[in-house]
């Protein structure tokens, strides 16, 4: 699988590609973060790719004004039941200069995500990857599931660097804290891949996502505000990065940001010092873990039964 993703055995003469992996906790905002960058770059004059990595296969339906485009799983199955071979135009759509495609994945109950991740980029290869000439090519994965499909950029130095999206809560800088941790430990088996920095989405203000970066030396590379103006917009699958708008210079930034922050080694947090970065209100701490006993799961006194055990004579 390494070969999917080298960007060092780029034909001669062709710049070397960015692959940057961005993760986050389910619901944060990753794709709403990744459509609005992929459509600034775009605007810049970057050469962008967008894939979705992501089971839902909702990575761009925000760039496509909610539409969803054909997964490439689900569009390969299609194909080779037809006898038919999946070309680049089944896939991968345009809009604004970004291209986009979405890996799919399994229906509940009927395969294993990771596993799904893995055949999309194993199509992805046998669809001509390594002669594709972009930019950036950026890469939308679930944080919340640790299985090894999830894994792969950080676990294979498939990208150079990983970009993770937080928020100022308990769940979503556990989540941002696992990537790290990730991170860490496959460097120290001699992996490549660094931690650029976190973007923090629904800022509210409060603090603890710029406390969480600053504690596993990380950068911040932008940190988008709650606003009603990109709640309401983003609701509708409205494109708010637009060049010329209110949020332009936000996404200017962060597109910069995203191209030099160099990949860096975090040090991730144990539990406990993730807990410290919030009130204690807020996470419930002084809360004491009770043993159960057997009499609590009963729900009564626990009766010794006879062993029903034979003893066999001279045994």
């Amino acid at each position: 699988m390494n070969a999917i993703i080298d960007v060092a055995g780029q034909p001669e003469g062709k710049s070397q590609t960015q692959i940057i992996a961005i993760y986050g906790k389910g619901g944060i905002g990753k794709s709403f973060t990744l459509a609005n960058l992929s459509y600034m770059m775009a605007q810049q004059g970057k050469r962008i790719l967008l894939i979705g990595c992501d089971p839902k296969s909702d990575t761009t339906s925000l760039l496509f004004g909610g539409r969803s485009c054909p997964t490439i799983i689900e569009t390969s199955s299609k194909k080779k039941l037809a006898g038919e071979v999946v070309s680049i135009g089944d896939v991968c759509f345009m809009r604004d200069g970004v291209f986009a495609m979405e890996l799919g994945g399994p229906e509940v109950g009927r395969g294993c995500g990771g596993r799904g991740i893995i055949h999309g980029f194993e199509l992805l290869e046998k669809l001509g990857f390594h002669q594709w000439a972009f930019d950036y090519v950026l890469l939308d994965f679930l944080g919340d599931v640790v299985c090894g499909g999830f894994g792969l950029p950080i676990a294979r130095d498939m990208c150079q660097k990983v970009i993770v999206v937080g928020s100022n809560d308990l769940q979503s800088l556990y989540v941002a804290n696992n990537v790290c941790s990730a991170v860490d430990y496959f460097r120290k088996l001699g992996g490549n891949v660094g931690v650029a920095g976190l973007v923090i989405n629904k800022d509210d203000g409060t603090g603890e996502a710029e406390a969480f970066a600053a504690a596993v030396g990380i950068p911040v590379l932008a940190a988008i505000p709650a606003d009603e103006d990109i709640r309401r917009k983003s609701a509708n699958y409205e494109i708010v990065g637009r060049p010329g708008g209110r949020w332009a210079p936000l996404f200017e930034a962060l597109g910069e940001q995203v191209a030099s922050a160099p990949p860096l080694r975090p040090n991730p947090l144990t539990h406990e010092t993730l807990l410290g970065l919030f009130k204690g209100e807020t996470v419930g701490r002084g809360v004491t873990l009770t043993p159960a006993t057997e009499s609590d799961m009963c729900g009564s006194a626990v009766l010794t039964r006879p062993s029903l055990e034979v003893h066999y004579e001279g045994a």
